[in-house]
């Protein structure tokens, strides 16, 4: 007689069952691309005011350790490495994201990964095998109930990330199976990460997967002391889909996903973001690029119309009224009339500025200008899509379209791009040589290098 595994169960046998060798090639380039997209994001935000106080206030708290902190020169514990870490690279809304599921990856994967390789002593190899199997684990949970978790307010990074950087640590920590199903369940008590932040522009935002990365550390090492989790964490009557969404389906969804573990890549449909600033404005800011590149007259602009995906506009057009007139930097990233009037006006969509203490008084005034209404045959968040009308004094209207957003799988970024973005994040901590060297060590470096490298690299002005 068969007996059924649990989707935890499943997890864990696809994770200790995928050595390096296993991985498509091409899957662990894209698992180096985007680290080093996360670790430059990372970087970006540590300099901030408030992450710099964040910073100084665990360093003095809790002490040193084996882990890095991006942006710094000393180390911290694992706990604090990935509690900060993660809120560093999510904190711009600069992280990459995989549209379908809409998890952000990188930001929970790569602090937990990272931490692991560091306090257990891995290789570039073994860091770049847990984080692909995290993207392909966390990636899944998301499409299992996509826009569910988001419908009851809820950020599916932080819930669907917190068992699954349990299973990381626990990987890297050598933790048998048992233990790693306990981790995943013991996780699940820690999953949080609410949208109520959007009321007031509250930064909270970019400690869901920074909390998510901690909660997995934490679990990881109570399981292995002993404490036990359900292995029904996903699936079961008070788990994780019938807690934190509406589909009352996901569970069985989710035991579908996992059948193509190892043989579908979802890694490879992973986006970047190439703005610093909520995922779904960045279509319309490329519509905008594109008006401005035939010479649009700023002076005879009327009015702005656009034609928004009703499965983004909660995010950044509701309230209408609030989203034009932000009064802190961080509502102000989530706002596509605020966003919109930058581009307009040509005022440089930059880390810094959304790290600054205030809003752009013009573009306040502009955004006055613009509405929006809803995009009724979108295909969202399969594609990120917009659809701007600028109407003229003189009658005439100036039309772009976005089908899909740049740096998604279908319009890849290059790693030019890529290369070119993390020596822009970087560049206000790193000399332009150890920005080289840390670029040839991710996306060339042998596999049996100790992560200690990387360490030092980080680690260095």
């Amino acid at each position: 007689m068969s007996i059924t595994k649990t989707h935890s169960e499943r997890i864990v046998d696809f994770a200790l069952g995928l050595s390096q060798s296993l991985i498509p090639s091409d899957v662990t380039a894209l698992a180096r691309l985007h680290t080093l997209d996360a670790l430059g994001v990372g970087i970006a935000a540590s300099q901030g005011r408030v992450q710099q106080k964040m910073a100084q206030s665990f360093l003095g708290r809790q002490g040193y350790g084996d882990c890095s902190l991006l942006g710094h020169i000393t180390r911290t514990q694992s706990a604090n490495a990935t509690l900060l870490n993660g809120s560093f690279i999510h904190s711009l809304e600069y992280d990459d994201t995989h549209m379908a599921s809409i998890v952000h990856g990188s930001s929970v994967l790569v602090p937990t990964a990272l931490a692991a390789a560091e306090q257990h002593k891995l290789s570039l190899g073994e860091l770049m095998r847990l984080i692909t199997i995290g993207w392909e684990v966390l990636v899944r949970i998301g499409l299992a109930a996509p826009g569910s978790f988001q419908r009851r307010g809820f950020q599916v990074t932080s819930v669907g990330g917190a068992p699954v950087s349990a299973l990381l640590a626990g990987l890297a920590l050598g933790a048998s199976r048992s233990e790693l199903i306990s981790a995943q369940g013991i996780a699940g008590s820690q999953a949080s990460g609410i949208f109520e932040f959007l009321s007031e522009g509250s930064t909270v935002k970019g400690m869901h997967p920074g909390w998510a990365a901690h909660s997995g550390c934490i679990a990881a090492s109570l399981a292995v002391a002993g404490m036990t989790g359900p292995s029904t964490v996903y699936e079961g009557r008070f788990g994780l889909y019938n807690t934190y969404t509406d589909d009352a389906l996901a569970g069985v969804a989710l035991g579908k996903a996992l059948e193509s573990l190892g043989e579908k890549w979802a890694l490879r449909d992973a986006a970047f973001k190439l703005f610093p600033c909520c995922h779904y404005i960045h279509p319309f800011l490329e519509a905008v690029q594109n008006l401005r590149a035939e010479n649009l007259p700023l002076q005879s602009i009327r009015s702005i119309e656009c034609k928004v995906p009703q499965g983004a506009a909660a995010i950044i057009c509701e309230p209408w009224s609030r989203k034009q007139t932000p009064s802190i930097v961080n509502e102000a990233k989530h706002s596509l009339p605020y966003c919109l009037a930058l581009a307009f006006l040509n005022i440089p969509i930059t880390a810094q500025h959304f790290l600054s203490d205030s809003v752009d008084s013009r573009a306040v005034e502009f955004a006055q200008k613009i509405n929006w209404s809803p995009m009724l045959d979108a295909d969202f968040p399969l594609k990120f899509q917009a659809e701007i009308n600028v109407y003229h004094d003189d009658g005439h209207i100036s039309v772009a379209h976005i089908d899909q957003v740049k740096g998604s799988a279908d319009r890849p970024a290059s790693i030019e791009d890529i290369e070119n973005k993390f020596k822009t994040n970087t560049s206000i901590r790193h000399k332009a040589s150890t920005q080289n060297d840390i670029i040839d060590l991710m996306l060339h470096g042998s596999a049996n290098l100790p992560i200690s490298k990387l360490s030092d690299l980080l680690a260095k002005s």
